[in-house]
């Protein structure tokens, strides 16, 4: 368990590249203007890990932010991932193209498989592996893979995944998959960390930790994440919010607090299960 934390904490990627640990998550941000607003809020407040993907529709919005923001290109890294109709090899390779040039880079930070595919599987994966060899990607990995997916892909896959960007909050805290991606060296990354709904207002026990240390629900989440050692990427378009969801690194939960919330899973998702993906349907979320 980790205790002494920072905001500019960095992981050790499998391949030794060094991820952020805490990012901020750009999904749903579709207005140019409220995305720079967002962006230009999180980048005042220290984040420098910022999470998109071709399904949301705004990496030239980031790019032009990150053009714009005076940031050395060192200083920041960025995460896309490939959708699920540019999978295949030479689609995905179309796609890394486009995304590339819409987030007006020479080399991307993190791409992400999106969601498993059943038909174009280890074609997409290939395509990631191809261009990481060429050194235009610094690392590969995956989003919503279970330990059967991860499984299946390392049959053929030359590159282990670096990274697992997966659903996990209190309620879905997915600590199987975590044990497993432990066991491979694979970062384990949550997407939804503060779950959708009900979460942070249903649950007393999050209020009552959060008073005990002058914080607030998803602040006592967010700590709850980082020392079950899972990376994080949050996402909000209110400026207070962003700031507060970077301010949870003045506590620390005891071992007692952190089983407590551990002991709120219900295993219940805020978005499909990834087998539902896997046989072609369309995710509702993320």
């Amino acid at each position: 368990m980790m205790e002494k934390l920072s905001f500019n904490d960095t992981i050790q990627l499998n391949n030794g590249v060094k991820m952020p640990r805490h990012g901020f998550g750009v999904y749903k941000l579709a207005d140019e203007n409220r995305f720079r607003t967002s962006l230009e809020v999180a980048a005042e407040a220290g984040y420098r890990l910022f999470d998109t993907a071709m399904f949301y529709h705004n990496e030239a919005y980031l790019g032009n932010f990150l053009a714009s923001s005076g940031m050395k290109r060192e200083d920041y890294f960025v995460t896309t991932k490939v959708w699920n109709t540019d999978q295949g090899y030479d689609n995905t390779l179309r796609a890394f193209e486009t995304s590339l040039k819409k987030l007006q880079l020479d080399q991307l930070d993190l791409y992400l498989v999106h969601w498993p595919k059943q038909e174009p599987f280890f074609d997409t994966w290939r395509a990631l592996e191809r261009l990481y060899d060429q050194g235009l990607i610094r690392a590969i990995g995956v989003s919503n893979f279970e330990a059967h997916h991860l499984e299946r892909l390392m049959t053929e896959a030359n590159v282990l995944p670096a990274v697992d960007q997966v659903e996990t909050h209190p309620h879905f805290s997915n600590r199987l998959l975590h044990r497993y991606l432990e066991e491979l060296h694979i970062a384990h990354q949550a997407w939804s960390p503060l779950g959708r709904g009900p979460l942070l207002t249903s649950e007393p026990l999050l209020q009552e930790i959060g008073d005990k240390y002058g914080k607030t629900p998803a602040q006592v989440v967010l700590r709850w994440h980082l020392q079950n050692n899972v990376a994080i990427i949050p996402k909000s378009e209110t400026p207070e919010r962003i700031r507060e969801n970077a301010s949870i690194y003045d506590f620390a939960l005891t071992g007692q607090e952190i089983r407590a919330i551990d002991r709120l899973n219900r295993g219940e998702r805020v978005s499909n299960a990834p087998d539902v993906i896997y046989v072609r349907t369309e995710p509702d979320f993320q």
